[in-house]
């Protein structure tokens, strides 16, 4: 396990397993309106995915407070899904859990990180900007919207340069 902070709380990164899903299922249902489904997730662990949960280290009951999907391509990753329990947004943990991967990501070879983010997600698009991250597309109708509508998404890039 490692540890990352983020703000005045500790987090550990460690891998996820199929136990964690029902935890993680609590978090994703809360946080989107369109979340992934367990079989999302479980295809992604089975895939081979980097799939992380971030705990608090501190010992608080907490316990999951984020996790994160990462899809390895030769020499970047694609980050599929990132989020953090509604309890515990705007206290930093999202941009450590982001810092993390890359840090991660930067290590382990990879020069670039590519995202899609929903041009409505505020707040994830803010997080994104001020950690490097800028518009290299538009996939049209990326996303289910309310209705049955479709809503695009950003794809954003950072480059990672050399660890």
């Amino acid at each position: 396990m490692s540890a990352l902070q983020a703000s005045a709380a500790a987090l550990r990164a460690r891998a996820m397993t199929v136990v964690d899903l029902e935890r993680v299922m609590e978090i994703e249902t809360a946080v989107y309106p369109f979340p992934w489904t367990r079989g999302n997730f479980s295809d992604s662990l089975k895939a081979g995915h980097d799939a992380w949960v971030f705990e608090s280290a501190a010992g608080a009951p907490a316990g999951i407070v984020g996790y994160a999907i990462v899809m390895w391509l030769p020499d970047e990753i694609h980050l599929l899904n990132i989020s953090v329990d509604a309890a515990f947004q705007g206290r930093r943990h999202g941009r450590a859990m982001l810092d993390w991967l890359c840090g991660d990501a930067r290590a382990r070879g990879a020069r670039s990180i590519l995202l899609e983010v929903r041009p409505s997600n505020a707040a994830a698009r803010a997080l994104y900007a001020a950690r490097g991250f800028a518009q290299v597309g538009l996939r049209r109708g990326y996303y289910p919207a309310a209705d049955g509508a479709r809503e695009d998404a950003l794809v954003l890039r950072r480059e990672l340069g050399r660890g």
